[in-house]
């Protein structure tokens, strides 16, 4: 299961911003994750509490965001979003697409922190 080692990367990232912010300890955390970035976000839940104990996130929320994956069709010259991964085609005029613009991220969006 990466997931845990996901949740230690964003504990780390979250712990470096409430420390310049002079944070007394962080109430929630938002993250946005992509279709396809390979993250379950049922893992990622669960590894949560794990990941944050003992750290000033203890105690904290994790919401997550899901992202849609998102292809930019050419003969449409459209941003389209996809009903699912399984097929790379414009859901407009159904050419095939790889251009990826959207679904893989894992990006930290926001902090909820409580400062001193």
């Amino acid at each position: 299961m990466h997931e845990l080692s996901l949740v230690y990367s964003i504990v780390e990232t979250v712990e470096q911003c409430a420390k310049e912010a002079n944070a007394k300890r962080v109430i929630s955390v938002k993250i946005r994750v992509g279709a396809l970035s390979g993250v379950s976000t049922d893992a990622l839940l669960f590894s949560y509490d794990i990941g944050v104990a003992g750290t000033i996130l203890a105690g904290s929320t994790l919401n997550i965001e899901e992202y849609p994956v998102a292809i930019f069709c050419l003969p449409c010259g459209q941003l389209r979003v996809l009903p699912g991964i399984q097929m790379f085609r414009c859901p407009q005029c159904g050419t095939p697409s790889g251009d990826v613009r959207q679904g893989r991220e894992l990006d930290v969006v926001s902090i909820e922190m409580e400062i001193d």
